[in-house]
């Protein structure tokens, strides 16, 4: 935690009461739905639509007469404890409490019956769990008593015992034994199965955490009057609290006036705080661990943490704060009492005062720590400072972060961070110099690797961001004075950023392709004529190349053949998990970047390519309509899905236009685009090989596309038939420009519509050959180079050439 060093505080405003919400609660949610949601997929796939088998082999264990009389029981026991809770909550007047738990009851059982009725329809279960037992009944048992595959009373029982409010022990055990009752019943009976218990359980769970992160707890009310006592325990009197905002793991942060004239500062420790959770597991799970920050531990341990860190800090000679106290202001929340220096941080102090002699006497306090196995662990401009009374002495902050008994890898890495640190005020030359005075050129050699982001603290990283080439001066620094200094950087992520996406597009794509193909016969394609189905596949691959031409002829840098084809079939893995045209038109814009030319270029250079595609296009779609006597696409009608589409795209674009604020936020957005790219036509007129490279490509592409799509046809069609190779033009042209205007990843849906129907209305086509060829088409343009494209997108990645 970061010590504030302004003693004046700032004058406290009206506070507002936040809702504390967990984070963990919506990630326990979140992957139990997914889990639910996997065991009715591996059903599905398992059972493959047969029937399954009650589970009957437990039900002659005990009479029925006893498990009828010991569930209805255990069900009345759960009612009478529900009633009996929620009258109380009513009286205590913890509405919110309520309703979290009303809500975990309600959504637990909605969601095991739609369970329920998955399950049925994927299995084909008969209503009657239980064999040669008719209708809802089990041998005379109501089917109140006893439920199908998952407990929907057992799971909002689960649920409302996980949220309802505390205070209330004995009903809490008492639901628990009911509950237990219940499910031991229904499972003795045969009504239920263990896994299908465990379900019933998942799903309480799931829906208690959805709940509790839904409604949130209650808010805390004000503390200053306990905080008043607590401190009064410990000797502590104080006259006076005042708010001062937050540290920066975002714990509320007050400065205490005392009775003997000095002020200490007090952090409370809350386990319903979550700021910075989300950034905090994201380090943890793409950072190693040394370098990972400490997650999910209780708000004692961190408090014990810090007196820890700071008793130890003070034995090894640093001064850091003083912790004063340590004590409870109400459940799960701590405070910690801190001495509060008059200090002013190493970011107050002017320039001239950061003086070679200062910055020694830090690193001499850093080595000190680090002798005794201490890392501090947040060096930053905030948490290195001198007291004000004497500049000579550094003052260290922020040690909750460190580590007592801490590997040499954290030592370096608080090494790195002060270089860096130094670096941002001094510039590269004295930081360097600097860290060689005082470790020596072999310890600061050994820096070099740990230069990088992942292992900075936050705050640093975000101050490099005004200066990007900081680390490469001060690495080249380094190197100049030791070349023997290792060159490798240090394996600090788990993994990338870039590889999270890549795994999160993948799974995007593989749900999408199964969806897409889950209903479809394929078997239809088999019986293509492989001739033309091969005639088919090489469009398919011209496609590729014209689209290469086209990136080639319009960017003004050089750009290599083999890997600007490839960044096509990269295109076309990006493309199924993005809206029709914006995931090519972002990784070709990224790959003219990294190819050297300046941003604005290459945005220029990709929407030109798309101005001309579009001139293109439009005339030779009018053209081919010409020719076929469909000027006006007679009976051509788009499925309903693209009329709404159509009309809710022409209502948005109308209120886009119409609304000034709206229409000055999209010009804001679509300059950066269309800036360059009228100047950019004129620059490409006057090089007639890009010109034609760019003109050739983009007809070739178009070409290559309509006649995939004629040999797709001719494929399925009876030998001698003719088909209209401009009419199959038109209907391609048309289609395509659907697609582009669907929301969804490559058109999905509105261009297979769109091309079915037009292939039956302005080609002749028959729909038993119109469905199989426009497969064929889609497979080999759409699909088909996903699997060559998510290597190209790996490949193109670790060369950084997107």
């Amino acid at each position: 935690m970061t010590t504030r060093t302004d003693p004046q505080a700032p004058a406290p405003g009206p506070r507002t009461t936040k809702t504390p919400r967990r984070p963990v609660d919506l990630l326990v949610g979140t992957a139990g739905l997914v889990a639910v949601a996997a065991i009715l997929l591996a059903v599905r796939v398992v059972t493959d639509g047969d029937q399954m088998l009650g589970p009957a082999l437990l039900s002659a264990l005990l009479p029925t007469g006893l498990l009828l009389l010991v569930a209805v029981a255990a069900n009345l026991l759960l009612l009478v404890l529900a009633s009996y809770t929620v009258l109380r909550t009513l009286i205590d007047g913890d509405l919110r409490g309520l309703a979290r738990a009303m809500t975990g009851a309600v959504a637990a059982y909605a969601l095991a019956s739609l369970i329920n009725a998955a399950l049925s329809s994927l299995v084909g279960r008969d209503p009657s769990p239980v064999p040669d037992v008719p209708g809802d009944a089990l041998n005379g048992v109501p089917a109140e008593v006893f439920t199908n595959a998952t407990l929907g009373y057992v799971a909002a029982a689960i649920a409302f015992g996980l949220t309802m409010p505390t205070g209330m022990p004995r009903v809490r055990s008492l639901l628990w034994y009911g509950t237990a009752a219940s499910a031991l019943c229904a499972l003795l009976a045969g009504v239920s199965s263990a896994p299908a218990l465990l379900l019933t359980v998942l799903v309480g769970i799931v829906c208690a955490a959805l709940a509790r992160y839904a409604v949130g707890a209650q808010p805390l009310e004000p503390v200053d009057a306990r905080m008043h006592a607590e401190l009064h325990r410990f000797g502590l009197t104080t006259t006076a609290i005042t708010g001062a905002g937050a540290d920066e793991e975002g714990n509320p942060r007050y400065l205490a006036d005392l009775r003997d004239g000095t002020r200490a500062e007090l952090s409370l420790l809350s386990s319903e705080n979550t700021a910075g959770f989300w950034r905090r597991l994201r380090d943890l799970l793409l950072l190693r661990g040394p370098v990972a920050p400490r997650m999910l531990y209780g708000v004692r341990r961190r408090a014990e943490h810090a007196a820890l860190m700071s008793f130890s800090a003070r034995e090894a000679g640093i001064t850091v704060p003083r912790v004063l106290a340590i004590g409870e202001v109400g459940p799960g929340t701590v405070i910690v009492a801190r001495e509060l220096p008059d200090t002013r941080t190493l970011d107050a102090l002017d320039d001239d005062e950061v003086t070679d002699d200062l910055i020694d006497l830090v690193w001499r306090d850093l080595g000190a720590l680090h002798r005794r196995r201490l890392a501090h662990g947040n060096l930053t401009g905030a948490t290195v400072g001198v007291l004000r009374d004497d500049p000579h002495h550094v003052v260290l902050t922020g040690v909750d972060r460190g580590a007592v008994a801490a590997p040499a890898l954290k030592a370096s890495l608080d090494n790195a961070a002060l270089v860096t640190l130094l670096a941002m005020r001094v510039g590269a030359e004295r930081a360097v110099d600097s860290a060689v005075r005082a470790l020596g050129v072999a310890a600061t050699a050994a820096i070099l690797p740990f230069l990088q982001p992942a292992g900075l603290p936050s705050r640093t990283r975000r101050g490099l961001r005004r200066d990007r080439r900081l680390l490469s001066e001060v690495g080249d620094r380094i190197a100049r004075i030791a070349p023997e200094a290792p060159a490798s950087p240090a394996r600090l992520e788990r993994m990338r950023p870039r590889t999270v996406v890549s795994v999160i597009a993948a799974t995007v794509v593989g749900l999408i392709l199964a969806y897409q193909l889950a209903g479809v016969d394929l078997t239809t394609i088999g019986e293509a004529d492989p001739v033309w189905a091969a005639a088919a596949l090489i469009m398919a691959t011209m496609c590729m190349v014209g689209a290469a031409m086209i990136l080639i002829g319009f960017v003004p840098v050089p750009l290599p053949w083999w890997r600007t084809v490839a960044l096509q079939y990269a295109a076309s893995f990006v493309r199924i998990a993005a809206p029709a045209g914006l995931g090519a038109i972002a990784i070709n814009a990224r790959f003219a970047i990294k190819a050297g030319a300046p941003t604005s270029l290459a945005l220029s250079a990709v929407g030109l390519s798309q101005l001309v595609g579009f001139m293109v296009h439009v005339p030779l779609l009018l053209v081919c309509a010409y020719l076929t006597g469909t000027s006006y696409w007679t009976g051509f009608t788009p499925s309903p899905t693209v009329v709404v589409i159509s009309i809710v795209g022409t209502a948005a674009v109308a209120v886009v236009f119409l609304v000034p604020r709206l229409r000055r936020a999209f010009a804001e957005r679509l300059r950066p685009y269309l800036r360059g790219v009228l100047p950019r036509l004129m620059d490409t007129l006057q090089r007639p090989t890009g010109l034609a490279l760019g003109l050739g490509g983009t007809l070739l592409l178009t070409v290559a596309f309509i006649l995939c799509l004629h040999f797709s046809v001719l494929a399925f069609t009876d030998p001698g038939t003719q088909v209209s190779l401009v009419a199959v033009a038109v209907v391609f042209l048309a289609g395509n420009a659907i697609g582009s205007a669907a929301p969804t990843p490559g058109g999905l849906g509105a261009v297979e519509a769109a091309l079915i129907g037009g292939l039956t209305a302005v080609a002749g086509v028959s729909a038993a050959v119109a469905l199989p060829a426009v497969l064929l088409f889609r497979l080999l343009t759409f699909w088909f180079p996903v699997l060559p494209g998510w290597g190209s997108f790996v490949y193109l990645q670790r060369r950084e050439a997107i």
